[in-house]
């Protein structure tokens, strides 16, 4: 299959191509760095794989949750490249991908894809690999580090352990670093394109789990408050 795909879902930005069994890849700083070197770096890509736009069977971006400023830059770009070469987009969720990513590095297959939300808060979702694919254990969540539910045997994955430490599901046995990476993307297509998971252009829209983007100066001026001070 010919597919391109990619996620600017974290401070990462992560882009794959796939050509016949082929795949080039490209990574660089996401965050608000990511509108500007996106497209470039796609034609890039495309040119070395010798593709056109027109000959792929459809692009792939990570939806979310995620960065705010990161999943509407994905959306905007997989949705005006797609109108413009006229193939479908294939949504996928971060957290999925995680989940895909931890698998293929670590061997894990039973998983609680972690993503940093900031504001002291991390987004999560079960996955178990079991008859070649993934399977949902549970919705997506968000809360703080502490309460997140690992059961029992469930590998932490993400990159919430790095923003967070021993505060992220503490006594779980195996936290574990993965991202949603671009070949982890392509790596689920060809299974979610088969189930019918492709979609026009005008329906590349983001996953948000949060509804937004940070607090108010009133609010962080109240959870200042409430913090009890440091012990002399």
């Amino acid at each position: 299959m010919n597919l391109l795909a990619f996620d600017t879902s974290t401070d990462t930005l992560s882009i794959a191509v796939q050509r016949e069994g082929q795949t080039w890849a490209h990574q660089g700083p996401g965050g608000a760095q990511a509108s500007g070197t996106l497209i470039p770096a796609i034609h890039a890509l495309l040119a070395q794989a010798g593709l056109e736009f027109g000959a792929l069977q459809a692009i792939a971006f990570g939806r979310g949750p995620g960065s705010f400023t990161g999943l509407r830059t994905a959306c905007a770009i997989a949705q005006g490249l797609a109108f413009g070469a006229g193939v479908p987009v294939l949504p996928i969720d971060t957290l999925l991908a995680v989940a895909e990513e931890a698998h293929a590095r670590h061997g894990c297959t039973q998983v609680v894809a972690a993503l940093d939300a900031r504001m002291g808060e991390v987004y999560h979702a079960p996955y178990r690999w079991a008859d070649g694919r993934w399977h949902s254990e549970g919705g997506f969540g968000l809360c703080a580090p502490e309460a997140v539910p690992v059961p029992p045997g469930f590998t932490v994955a993400g990159n919430a352990h790095a923003a967070y430490g021993e505060r992220l599901a503490p006594g779980t046995a195996l936290h574990v670093p993965a991202l949603p990476t671009a070949a982890a993307l392509l790596r689920l297509a060809p299974a979610l394109l088969a189930s019918g998971a492709a979609v026009p252009p005008a329906q590349a829209l983001p996953r948000y789990i949060r509804n937004k983007v940070a607090q108010t100066t009133a609010e962080r001026e109240a959870a200042r408050r409430a913090t009890p001070p440091a012990a002399p």
